[in-house]
């Protein structure tokens, strides 16, 4: 029987097996996760919260060991605090999405770690860096992360359009994510969204039972054809 291999998680590992998000819009970026973490096949936690503060505007969403991520989002929140202390300026999203890159570049053989940092600074505006498996650095205007993500693809390709307002961005992102936590085993439970501008951090929360639906399938062979087949073999028994 083909049975999930644990041990190829670290020992005691918790893996966020994930769906997670971040688009930009003209006045700010909108980040959104699900909130399933797993350990192999068991689910270890419902309700994780799978975006992180880092800094004032800048928030990162964390994919693959929970460990892994914890420990480096802790530590770029330290150097940033440390950046705004002796610069007396808040720090560039840029600057954060590279300490990111850093640490996942230099270690990239002994962590599991796709992580995306969105947000927004007084030099660029909004902007969203996509820092995948291995330690790559990539701004893109929307990005999407974890083993959900592989479904969704074609979707945000067909769906995404620049210019977008607030509600239309929040919109694309519970769709994306929802459809994203419908196909996934590995993803589930709520939708998590920030909404960063200029001004604030918007939290925002889709309970599980709110999300938004979509074609589930149906049984091919339903109760249209049983009640066909009986009524031919009825027919039949009655001709004989």
């Amino acid at each position: 029987m083909e049975t999930i291999d644990i041990a190829r998680l670290k020992s005691g590992e918790v893996n966020l097996g994930t769906s997670i998000m971040a688009v930009q819009f003209k006045d700010g970026v909108v980040v959104g996760a699900d909130s399933r973490t797993t350990t192999g096949s068991y689910i270890a936690n419902r309700v994780t919260d799978k975006l992180t503060h880092v800094h004032d505007r800048i928030y990162c969403c964390r994919s693959g060991s929970a460990a892994d991520t914890q420990a480096i989002a802790d530590i770029v929140h330290y150097y940033l605090q440390l950046h705004t202390q002796t610069s007396g300026a808040p720090p560039s999203v840029h600057t954060a999405a590279t300490m990111f890159q850093k640490l996942c570049y230099d270690n990239k053989d002994a962590l599991s770690a796709g992580i995306i940092v969105a947000g927004w600074d007084k030099d660029v505006g909004p902007s969203v860096y996509n820092i995948p498996l291995g330690g790559g650095l990539f701004r893109q205007p929307w990005a999407i992360g974890g083993s959900g993500s592989t479904y969704v693809y074609g979707y945000c390709d067909a769906t995404y359009k620049e210019g977008w307002n607030r509600d239309e961005t929040v919109e694309f992102v519970k769709n994306t994510l929802a459809l994203a936590m419908s196909r996934d085993g590995s993803s589930g439970g709520v939708i998590r969204m920030c909404v960063i501008t200029e001004d604030k951090v918007e939290r925002l929360f889709v309970p599980g039972d709110q999300l938004p639906k979509f074609w589930q399938g149906k049984e091919v062979f339903g109760t249209d054809n049983k009640d066909a087949d009986l009524a031919a073999a009825v027919a039949m028994a009655v001709d004989a």
